[in-house]
């Protein structure tokens, strides 16, 4: 044992040993160009469109908050999982993280969301909780009626021949009030995103 300890010893006190030991250089770490960090202001205005925070599958990782006179996107870093999918997202180019936003122009892609209602008949007890509850059929139909049935057209939904007609899905805007107030969970409200490239790109 202690001819073990003596070669171990002769090893590492040897000169070239110590020498690579104690004055070990390594390359500087530096960041490559293509690492996304947490999305940071561009410096343009944000127009509280919510594009990045419908878009974002983090919860909670981003909200826009009004300032004084301004909207700003705040990330909050806890949460975010440093994506990029809200830098990709926004119309106004607000937020730049890594490659992402100069991918995005110079590649002239674009994403493209809306929301998908879906309706199970087979929970679905037609009491028109869905259809009062959306602010958007409040506004589109004032007089609408408390068992959900319109008489416009231009509602999302309405209870119609004794179930839920699903009428403009377009308008939309992802609030899942109707699921909310759905009491068994028959209304399912789904982000559906779809990557698009102008032509000629």
């Amino acid at each position: 044992m202690s001819t073990s300890i003596i070669w171990y010893l002769r090893e590492f006190l040897r000169m070239e040993w110590l020498r690579t030991f104690l004055f070990a250089k390594t390359a500087p770490l530096v960041t490559p160009p293509y690492f996304k960090d947490y999305p940071l202001p561009t410096g343009n205005e944000c127009t509280a469109c919510y594009n990045c925070m419908m878009i974002c599958p983090a919860p909670g990782a981003i909200e826009v908050l009004r300032h004084t006179d301004h909207w700003k996107p705040m990330i909050h870093r806890g949460h975010c999982i440093r994506c990029g999918l809200c830098v990709e997202a926004c119309p106004e180019d607000v937020l730049w993280s890594g490659r992402v936003l100069d991918a995005k122009r110079n590649d002239a892609t674009d994403l493209r969301s809306w929301y998908r209602l879906t309706v199970d008949d087979t929970l679905c007890m037609r009491c028109g909780n869905c259809a009062v509850s959306c602010p958007v059929n409040k506004q589109a139909d004032p007089s609408l009626a408390s068992t959900g049935t319109a008489s416009s057209d231009e509602v999302i939904m309405k209870i119609e021949g004794g179930r839920v007609r699903v009428i403009h899905e377009e308008k939309c805007t992802g609030c899942k009030t109707c699921e909310n107030n759905c009491p068994n969970k028959a209304i399912r409200v789904a982000r559906m995103v779809e990557g698009i490239q102008e032509r000629g790109a």
